[in-house]
């Protein structure tokens, strides 16, 4: 090559780490702005992720809501032509593969289906239109989901493409790798879910196992033990127990005790057991030479894979439609899984039952309140902000103990769990069960010794 040839290539090289690097720091200051700025509206300090969410379904709830309906309906009816369509028919038409379930969930969509019918018309029993069964999950969690998710899917697509989760997986590996057994870009999940929410996060982790970044080890660890509900909503259920007097002590304390449970959890069956096979071709993180600092390794692996997106309007159209294919998938079944859940909590005796075994553990570690906290423990497993409603009567310290272990706990059948199982992490429902009890068995001497130091 001559000298003039090698010039130019130089100059067009250079030209391409400068758009490499623009696109990234755009991408981490939108993104970072985004999830993580704290901007103060009408006297209360929010998120522009949060502030955009509420704006949608405060200032549309007749669309958001109407939305929904169409969103579950398409999915039941998609649902149905794939299984035609698997059995030989309509064959001719575009693939509906992607909408394709067991015969399980497909049954939940069809359910879910019919209950988004009954509840958006007003129609059907009291028992199930009631504001604490479908009224809180068709018009609270689901229309929630809805909107989150497509929203945040465009962010943290322009994020991923842009090479913001390859620097801050950078950054962060030296502390997410020994601490959890996992790469340095799950600390993006993580931050996702907590100031955002836990169907962004879990729709990243899912969005970065389909391109090979996690094995299948890794995105359960992410999805089981960094999906939590958002800062909002811990304010929500500290406010509903009249502790916002000490949101602080309940916010530190669950990121504390979360911390804690989710490297042991790591460090144990079932997390350690499962394989470190990947979906397609593994594209596990670079690692690091030992003189590189780690900042220049970071910004280089960002700059690398901003080079390599090329048009900005197509990826976020792109993501905009996964978030919405997404939203179809799940939204039916955590209607209907929610719904079922609820009305099991609050029309059978099967949590006070369940709670009873609790009783011994809660009295040994001198805790108050425990008839009434007991069934607590477990309720939360329907849904998360259950434990908060039926212990109205107990003192502050065990409304502190249950207010911080219902956030610990993470997994409920009201949403994360069924969005859990309708991805495409092959995650099995015996696995979260037992993730589910191993969390509240490890949170609660934790939690107890918390309690006694401040009560």
């Amino acid at each position: 090559m001559s000298s003039k040839a090698k010039d130019k290539q130089t100059i067009i090289d250079r030209h391409k780490y400068q758009q490499g690097a623009v696109r990234l720091w755009f991408s981490l200051v939108i993104g970072l702005f985004f999830f993580m700025m704290p901007i103060k509206i009408n006297g209360t300090w929010t998120i522009i992720f949060d502030f955009m969410v509420s704006y949608v379904r405060g200032t549309y709830p007749d669309v958001v809501t109407l939305y929904c309906l169409v969103l579950i309906l398409l999915a039941a009816l998609c649902s149905m032509m794939a299984k035609l369509q698997r059995s030989g028919m309509f064959t001719m038409l575009p693939s509906f593969q992607y909408f394709d379930a067991s015969p399980t969930f497909f049954f939940f969509r069809c359910l879910g289906a019919l209950l988004a019918i009954f509840i958006y018309f007003q129609i059907g029993p009291a028992w199930l239109l009631a504001s604490q069964t479908g009224g809180l999950m068709y018009h609270t969690l689901v229309s929630s989901v809805a909107v989150i998710v497509p929203i945040g899917a465009i962010f943290i697509t322009l994020f991923v493409v842009f090479g913001g989760l390859d620097f801050i997986g950078a950054l962060s590996r030296p502390v997410m790798r020994p601490l959890f057994k996992v790469p340095g870009r799950s600390a993006l999940d993580a931050i996702a879910s907590f100031v955002g929410s836990y169907s962004v996060g879990i729709y990243m982790t899912n969005k970065m196992y389909l391109q090979g970044r996690y094995s299948v080890r890794e995105a359960t660890i992410i999805s089981t033990c960094f999906s939590t509900v958002s800062i909002g909503f811990f304010a929500v259920v500290a406010n509903t127990l009249g502790l916002l007097s000490i949101f602080p002590l309940i916010f530190f304390s669950t990121l504390f005790v979360s911390i804690i449970v989710s490297m042991i959890l790591v460090r144990i069956p079932p997390l350690s057991r499962l394989p470190d096979a990947y979906h397609g071709h593994p594209s596990p993180e670079p690692t690091r030479a030992n003189r590189m600092p780690i900042w220049r390794f970071a910004l280089h692996q960002g700059v690398m894979q901003a080079q390599q997106t090329k048009s900005i309007c197509k990826t976020l159209v792109q993501g905009l439609i996964d978030g919405i294919k997404l939203s179809m998938v799940i939204l039916p079944t955590i209607l209907s899984v929610g719904v079922l859940a609820i009305l099991i909590a609050q029309h059978t005796s099967l949590f006070v039952w369940l709670g009873k075994p609790m009783e011994p553990l809660l009295h040994l570690l001198r805790l108050p309140d425990v008839a009434i906290i007991a069934p607590a423990t477990l309720i939360g497993i329907t849904e998360m902000f259950l434990p908060a409603l039926i212990i109205g009567e107990a003192t502050i310290a065990a409304k502190f103990f249950i207010a911080v272990l219902s956030l610990t706990q993470i997994l409920f059948f009201s949403a994360v769990i069924p969005l859990l199982l309708e991805i495409d992490i092959p995650i099995k429902l015996t696995h979260i069960l037992v993730l589910f009890l191993l969390r509240t068995l490890l949170a609660i001497p934790l939690i107890a010794g918390i309690t006694h130091l401040f009560f």
